[in-house]
């Protein structure tokens, strides 16, 4: 008999009435799947390990940390993970551009963590392509843009060895978990576009998307959302989970035509 993936919410925007867990605007996501245990994504600061203790969440027994992207609401709880455990034989899997300095003006926006740290401090794999890493999840890797109203975004600046260049985030990836049925999208923030993701692990798959959870970086109601609707009414997709940085405008059309789930820290899902 084949076991569940069990995904419980360790950092989101939102928390939940009458759960007494702390928010932030970030993401973190603890994923179990047979003997692994895996974390998404680190949130903005230490929350995701304050909220993994009241959930009696042991961080220390990890085997796999996934970074979604460079910028810190998702990296920053990096340097609290490397301080406060043994990350010795945590394999970290990403993109070779996640650690990259990136900056808004004087804002600095990415990974407050080197790869040379992370390179010292834990196993890491930097990767383009696609990575299992359980039995029935993979990582994406880069994602390539094949819906014509997705477009890589450009936000804040990049370092290069050349200087500073336009940053259009190709280091954004994902994770999908596979079922004899279908398969389920894991995002952080999909700046590389929920439809590409979408798209992309079906190719890989050749199987029905059954289920999103995630940020999908959609703020207002527009062109690109209501095609992004359509799209996932085309796909017959029916569990969704939009969080973090999708907005209540995008969530409330998604949910005229597809039911939207709650989603907030301490939320636990099995598929």
């Amino acid at each position: 008999m084949e076991e569940n993936m069990k995904l419980t919410v360790l950092v989101d925007n939102n928390t939940f009435i009458d759960k007494y867990f702390y928010g932030e605007p970030g993401l973190c996501f603890y994923i179990e799947d047979g003997t692994e245990k895996i974390l998404l994504d680190t949130g903005y600061s230490d929350l995701f390990i304050r909220n993994a203790k009241k959930l009696g969440t042991d961080l220390s027994a990890l085997t796999k940390v996934v970074i979604s992207h460079g910028h810190d609401d998702h990296t920053g709880g990096l340097p609290h993970l490397l301080e406060r455990f043994d990350t010795s034989s945590f394999e970290v899997v990403t993109h070779p551009d996640t650690f990259a300095e990136k900056r808004r003006g004087d804002l600095l926006t990415g990974s407050p963590v080197s790869e040379e740290t992370m390179r010292e401090k834990t196993l890491l794999h930097l990767s383009k392509a696609p990575i299992k890493i359980s039995e029935h999840i993979t990582f994406l890797g880069e994602i390539p843009i094949t819906q014509e109203f997705e477009p890589r975004p450009k936000m804040d600046m990049r370092k290069t060895p050349e200087g500073y260049v336009p940053d259009f985030i190709l280091e954004d990836s994902a994770l999908f978990y596979e079922t004899d049925a279908g398969i389920y999208i894991i995002t952080g923030c999909s700046h590389a576009g929920i439809c590409n993701i979408c798209a992309y692990a079906k190719e890989l798959t050749n199987k029905p998307i059954l289920g999103i959870i995630g940020g999908w970086h959609m703020k207002k109601m527009d062109e690109r959302a209501e095609k992004t609707i359509q799209y996932m009414q085309k796909e017959g997709i029916t569990e969704m989970y939009p969080c973090h940085c999708t907005s209540f405008a995008v969530k409330a059309a998604v949910h005229y035509v597809i039911p939207v789930h709650e989603v907030g820290v301490g939320l636990t899902i099995e598929w």
